[in-house]
């Protein structure tokens, strides 16, 4: 879920309250923090009376779930449109680290910090649910990266996993040192060593 949202469709009619809630917890998480943003501040910025809050979500957790589960699909998004234009698994590869340069470049109300998820994550106790979002996302990116990379290197499962895991890690520590810096500089950067490792394959 990005932080450039309106609460007005292109045909200039309001969204539905459940979309300008999450658009306005989006902006609220990501540049406050999901500990600092209370429910007061997520309706007033959506425009929304409170009981309009919870008639959508049961509590500020499931709407912390549901603001993971949007950035998650938000993202795979941004993969798949980068993958329309791949012309084989090395491209494949290098959508997942662009997806994430994507994901780094939108104008964020107080600029870039780095993973919105790992973000949320980080204030959740140990055994919340949204941690679990979190994980699952990971997961998925690395098993992304891991199928191209398998037919890169056909008939070497093991390989082609620990390659995987290193690329993974890889966008992860980019991911990291670019939210520090507050731009997207590290991922380009990671992204070309990325393209390196694999024209050694």
């Amino acid at each position: 879920m990005s932080e450039t949202g309106v609460s007005t469709g292109e045909s200039g009619r309001r969204r539905p309250a459940r979309e300008r809630l999450l658009a306005a917890a989006a902006r609220r998480f990501y540049a406050d923090g999901v500990a600092a943003t209370g429910i007061d501040t997520i309706t007033a910025e959506a425009g929304v009376a409170k009981m309009s809050l919870y008639n959508n979500f049961s509590s500020k957790a499931d709407l912390v779930r549901a603001y993971l589960d949007a950035r998650h699909e938000e993202w795979l998004g941004l993969y798949r449109a980068r993958l329309e234009q791949a012309r084989g698994p090395r491209d494949g590869v290098l959508a997942v680290f662009d997806a994430y340069a994507d994901h780094a470049a939108f104008a964020y109300e107080h600029g870039f910090r780095g993973c919105g998820l790992l973000n949320a994550a980080a204030e959740l106790p140990a055994g919340d649910a949204g941690r679990a979002v979190v994980r699952a996302h990971k997961e998925e990116v690395e098993r992304l990266i891991a199928g191209h990379v398998e037919h890169l290197l056909p008939g070497r499962p093991d390989e082609a996993q620990a390659t995987a895991e290193h690329l993974a890690f890889l966008l992860e520590g980019a991911m990291a040192r670019a939210g520090l810096e507050g731009d997207g500089d590290r991922l380009r950067h990671a992204r070309s060593i990325a393209a390196a490792l694999l024209d050694r394959l």
